[in-house]
This record gives C-alpha cells, sequence and structure tokens, in this order.
C-alpha cells in the first residue's frame, strides 16, 4: 500500500487532486494480478476507514497508479481492453476488501464505455488518452429534489465559443478523488448533454457532505455548478445514446453487482471466521466449538451454495457482455446482455443482504460490539443495493422471457 500521507494526494476540495504517474497494464492477468495486491493493501485498515470515515486516498491512488482505472480503454487509443469478466472480477476483488474503493471508481468505467457510445473521435482521443495518464473520473448526474434519477435541473448553455452549466448533484460518487467531473445537464432544446468538467474550474465547488450509514468512505456527496465554464470539445452529445442499442447501462449494472458479490464473500468470510475464534455454542448443541454446531455448519453451507450461484451468474453475464460486444449490438442483443446482468444482480443483492444479516445470527451477540465493526459489512449492502430496486429485475426477467419484452434501455439496465 502506498506510504505517501493524505495530505500529498490533495489540498482542499476545489483543488485537483495530485496527478500522480499512471501504468499501463498490458492484459488481462496484469489487470487481476494489480486487483489482488490493491485488495491485500486495502482490506487491513478497511473496517477502522469505516468506522473513523476516513476517505481511501492512498488507497485510490493505488488504484490509478496500478494502471487499473484504465484497464476498459480500447486498445485503439493504448489501452489494454480487458473483458468485461475481468472487469467484474476486478471490482469484485476489490469490493472483498472494501466495497468503498470498489465503489469509488464504478463511474469512470460506465463513462468510459458511454465514450464509445456517443462520443466523436476527438474527444475519445482526449479523456481516454487522459485516463492513461492517471486522470480520475468522478459522477455529477443525479440530483435530489426531481420527480426521478433521469430528470435534471441542470443546465447548460452556449456561452461564446464554449459553455456554462449551473446547477446542483448528489450522489456524486467519485468526484471529491477525480481531476475530471462528467455532469449531465439539458441544453437549451431540452436535450442531456454530458461535460466533462476539470477539477479547479471556477464556480466548480465539491461539498464532502455524505451522510449515507453505508459506503461511508465513498464522499458521494454535493456538485455545486454555477456558471461553470466548459470547453465546446468536452461536451458530449449524450442524447444519442437512448436511440442507440447499447451495453453501456449493462456494464455499469455489472460492476454494481460485482461490488455486491463482494461484500456478500467478506460477510460470509467473517462470519466463519468468528464462530471459529470467537463464537461460544449455543447450550442445547451440546458442542464443545460454536463451528459443530449443526444449524450454524447448515446455515453457512447454505450461505456459501448462494454465494457460489450469484458468482456464477456474474461470471455469466459478464461473458454474455463480452459475447455481445464482439458484434454489431442490435436491440435483441443489447436486451440479452440487460438480461444477463439483471439475473446476476437480483442474486448478488439478496446473497449480500442476507450474509450480513445472517452473520450475527450466527456469530451471537459478541459480534455485534463496535470493536469489530461487522455492521459494516449490512450497511454497506443495504445502502449500495439500493441504487435500483431490485423488485424491477424480476419483473425485467419475467417479462423478457414470458413476453418477449425488451428491458428499458438505461443506466439502471
Amino acid at each position: 500500500m502506498s506510504t505517501l500521507p493524505e495530505t500529498q494526494f490533495h489540498s482542499d476540495l476545489d483543488s485537483s487532486p495530485l496527478l500522480l504517474p499512471a501504468k499501463v497494464l498490458r492484459n488481462d492477468a496484469e489487470a487481476l494480478q494489480a486487483a489482488r495486491e490493491l485488495a491485500d493493501a486495502a482490506r487491513e485498515q478497511a473496517a477502522r476507514r469505516d468506522q473513523q470515515r476516513k476517505l481511501p486516498w492512498a488507497e485510490i491512488e493505488q488504484f490509478t497508479r496500478s494502471g487499473l482505472g484504465s484497464i476498459s480503454v480500447p486498445k485503439a487509443h493504448g489501452g489494454p481492453d480487458v473483458s468485461f469478466e475481468t472487469i467484474a472480477e476486478v471490482f469484485r476483488l476489490i469490493s472483498a476488501a472494501d466495497p468503498a474503493l470498489g465503489q469509488i471508481p464504478q463511474n469512470q468505467f460506465g463513462m468510459l464505455q458511454l465514450l464509445r457510445v456517443t462520443a466523436t473521435e476527438a474527444q475519445q482521443a482526449q479523456i481516454f488518452r487522459s485516463v492513461l495518464d492517471g486522470w480520475r473520473i468522478g459522477n455529477a448526474g443525479p440530483e435530489r429534489g426531481t420527480k426521478d434519477t433521469l430528470t435534471l435541473k441542470a443546465r447548460i448553455t452556449r456561452s461564446g465559443d464554449g459553455y456554462r452549466i449551473s446547477g446542483e448533484k448528489f450522489y456524486s460518487t467519485g468526484a471529491l478523488f477525480a481531476h475530471w467531473v462528467a455532469v449531465k445537464a439539458l441544453d437549451d432544446e431540452g436535450r442531456q448533454r454530458l461535460a466533462f468538467v476539470r477539477r479547479g474550474a471556477p464556480g466548480l465547488r465539491i461539498v464532502d457532505d455524505w451522510s449515507g450509514f453505508g459506503q461511508r468512505t465513498t464522499a458521494s456527496g454535493t456538485v455545486l455548478l454555477d456558471q461553470v465554464p466548459v470547453d465546446a470539445e468536452l461536451v458530449i452529445d449524450n442524447w444519442r445514446q437512448r436511440d442507440l442499442p447499447n451495453i453501456q447501462g449493462a456494464g455499469s449494472q455489472l460492476i454494481q453487482a460485482a461490488i455486491d458479490a463482494g461484500i456478500a464473500e467478506a460477510a460470509i468470510d467473517d462470519a466463519i471466521h468468528f464462530v471459529r475464534d470467537k463464537s461460544r455454542p449455543w447450550i442445547e448443541a451440546k458442542v464443545e466449538r460454536a463451528s459443530d454446531d449443526p444449524y450454524v455448519i447448515a446455515d453457512i453451507g447454505r450461505l456459501k451454495l448462494e454465494l457460489h450461484a450469484a458468482q456464477a451468474l456474474l461470471r455469466k453475464a459478464a461473458r454474455v457482455l463480452d459475447e455481445v460486444n464482439a458484434a454489431p449490438i442490435d436491440a435483441q442483443a443489447a436486451a440479452r446482455a440487460s438480461i444477463a446482468v439483471a439475473e446476476a444482480k437480483v442474486l448478488t443483492t439478496e446473497v449480500s443482504l442476507q450474509a450480513s444479516e445472517k452473520l450475527f445470527e450466527l456469530a451471537g451477540s459478541r459480534a455485534t460490539l463496535a470493536e469489530f465493526n461487522l455492521d459494516r459489512h449490512w450497511r454497506n449492502a443495504r445502502v449500495h443495493t439500493l441504487h435500483d430496486p431490485v423488485r424491477w429485475k424480476y419483473h425485467a426477467v419475467g417479462a423478457y422471457y414470458l413476453n418477449g419484452t425488451l428491458p428499458a434501455r438505461h443506466s439502471w439496465i
């Protein structure tokens, strides 16, 4: 893990984080090795960071410097363009160690996928190159106080040769750590545009006011924009995405599912270790060790089976995305990808919640002590799985298989 002090990473909330040299990984194997090394480094202090709400600056810098931030950059632009199967495994590995660290860069990968769909060649070249050089992309899309998550109040207007953006964003995961802040806003014609705003731009302010009880160190708070200038070449016609069959939403959802799978794995592992090393057996079990209680054994077996099923569907969904991505994408192919990811999302959501809650029933009352901070698993699972209601995944899957209905196409499906 990096030994650089936190003050070397950033000076204040409005200035850009220090830009450090980043490695460019060559292939999937190197990406997986970098993820394992980061997970090993991040796991040691993850519980303490959650307790103290200490943002993982050193860990996110290791993520970037290791080259993990650019693993989905296309080969034509100098990146390794690893498979979706590798991307899912990278996020699962990291999130099993610290799911907040897994969530921080998730929007960067969604943005890189979106660039392939809607950005011009010149825009792709500039932003892909910056990511290879170690720039991070943060999110400023969702807003509070609107009818739904797709409704925007932020506006982007022409100003001379460029544009200016005004608005207020929330759930801005990654923005505090970013060099680019990707802002969604409506133009004068009511169309959604996506602007890449440089950190430090006048009128841009990031507020570290995330108070969610889970994923506490993601800094997913407020972004304020007051007539922020942005270059015309950094404004993308994001509205075009709705008319083009694509897998951008499915790719984003795959990462969400991988994070939840990581949370579930960590909760089950901690339950096993606690039962083995610290729990006392229930008196009616008449056994010497809690790990010999037949009901505890059976419940651990069920959790492991459900975890393995969720992991299998996650891998299957990633392979479907790789297959779809390898050919021209039409509406049927895009739907196939979305449904495969929706199936995985259902199981990863359910096992992350069940495992993180069942942990306490199996480990006993001692496991609730603050010194162990085991409740972080449930808090993280409960907050992260609220990105979209899993009940609608059941509906999408059922409608697809029963009636041949193609799922809606947006960033949550």
